[in-house]
């Protein structure tokens, strides 16, 4: 049962082209703009592919477990697929497992692809396998951090207004979330708050893990914070119809 969820959702990810606009496309797009983003937007001292390709990973992240994750789950309780779904033989936490399998299935097909295309580009990550591992160890905080957030605005506001929250969040956090953009090029007054927002966390994490080898720990304490705290206020307040 849960295989067959897991495919389904799947399935609907895929036939959904906004979707595959926000998770593949946009990324692709700045991750080679990226090459010339020093005509663009000053990212500071290295070279922009090195700067921008950890960014955009963490970009995808955001548009998968978050955005795409929040919009398809607010309108499948409108539409009642959740509440029909609820009282099947697939227990309900099967169908939050199978939402996540989905999700995680298109992520490593996104970061898988975009690295590849960053590596192309010339990007030239910290040698050897420990930063890779860091790096797994970041996305999976912050899918479940981002994933949570999701699901907390699906299960609690109406169909329109968890469309609006979800590309809002998305596009405030891909211009001014530290995502792109390292946390050093803003204002030092905004640079906590930064990075106390998941955004912030996972971007400079996977940023100085693909340079210095290691992340630093307050993105890891950040991302399991706003995982912790998320999953609880979900777990308590996600209404199923």
């Amino acid at each position: 049962m849960l295989r067959a969820q897991t495919l389904m959702e799947l399935r609907l990810l895929a036939r959904n082209g906004e979707q595959l606009l926000l998770t593949i496309i946009i990324p692709l797009i700045l991750l080679i703009a990226g090459t010339q983003s020093s005509r663009i937007v000053d990212l500071g001292p290295g070279r922009p592919i090195d700067i921008i390709a950890p960014g955009v990973l963490a970009l995808a992240v955001l548009s998968t477990s978050f955005t795409s994750l929040a919009i398809a789950t607010g309108f499948e309780r409108r539409y009642g697929v959740l509440k029909r779904l609820g009282a099947s033989p697939l227990p309900r936490w099967g169908l939050m497992v199978g939402k996540v399998g989905a999700v995680v299935i298109v992520e490593i097909v996104q970061l898988a692809l975009l690295s590849t295309v960053a590596l192309l580009l010339g990007w030239q990550p910290a040698r050897g396998v420990t930063p890779w591992l860091w790096a797994v160890v970041l996305v999976v905080l912050g899918t479940a951090a981002f994933g949570a957030l999701a699901l907390l605005i699906a299960g609690t506001l109406r169909a329109e207004a968890t469309l609006a929250v979800a590309n809002l969040v998305y596009v405030v956090l891909l211009v001014g979330g530290a995502l792109l953009v390292p946390l050093d090029r803003y204002p030092d007054i905004a640079q906590s708050v930064l990075m106390l927002l998941p955004s912030g966390a996972l971007g400079e994490g996977l940023r100085e893990t693909f340079t210095a080898g290691t992340p630093p720990l307050l993105a890891i304490a950040v991302l399991a914070g706003w995982t912790a705290v998320a999953g609880l206020a979900t777990a308590r307040s996600f209404s199923w119809e």
